[in-house]
């Protein structure tokens, strides 16, 4: 993988971040998430896994297979992502992450992850952010009246106030 390096008084400065992304959750939640993804991006699959924890599975096995996981995304920085804190999938996500090279949020939403897709190449701190903000984002209350609340329009003689 080609990060881009660029030389700036000696020193190289990497100009090009490729985070590898991993979802680790209840199983079918991780695989269904990345599904989705796909559908927003079709050609994002490249750094991006998905492992779902089966419920019969101790944790220890969980956590030899989710290591794997992690290391097929061969990427230098992981984000990982998982959907409850103090559950099985997060609890083995904290013994895989090192948080240098490694992060972990938790509480992953669809919002979440297509903040994350969208700007996996920037640092791993900066991508981090911007997760944590498209997550909590994607979350609002949507009103049950007037699409959106718009007020209906005088002028509309069509009726075609929904339309924007």
């Amino acid at each position: 993988m080609e990060t881009g390096l660029a030389v700036d008084n000696g020193i190289e400065v990497p100009t090009h971040y490729m985070n590898g992304i991993l979802i680790i959750a209840h199983a079918p939640l991780a695989n269904a998430l990345r599904q989705c993804v796909l559908h927003v991006f079709p050609d994002g699959s490249k750094g991006i896994a998905a492992f779902d924890v089966q419920a019969n599975v101790p944790p220890e096995e969980t956590l030899i297979a989710a290591t794997l996981a992690l290391s097929l995304l061969n990427t230098p920085q992981i984000l990982v992502l998982t959907d409850v804190f103090g559950a099985t999938p997060c609890n083995v996500a904290q013994k895989l992450v090192d948080g240098v090279n490694s992060k972990l949020i938790t509480g992953v939403n669809l919002p979440m992850l297509l903040r994350t897709i969208t700007y996996r190449n920037e640092s791993l701190d900066a991508l981090v952010t911007r997760a944590l903000a498209g997550g909590a984002q994607g979350i609002m209350q949507v009103a049950t009246t007037a699409p959106q609340n718009q007020v209906k329009k005088k002028n509309d003689q069509n009726n075609d106030h929904h339309q924007q």
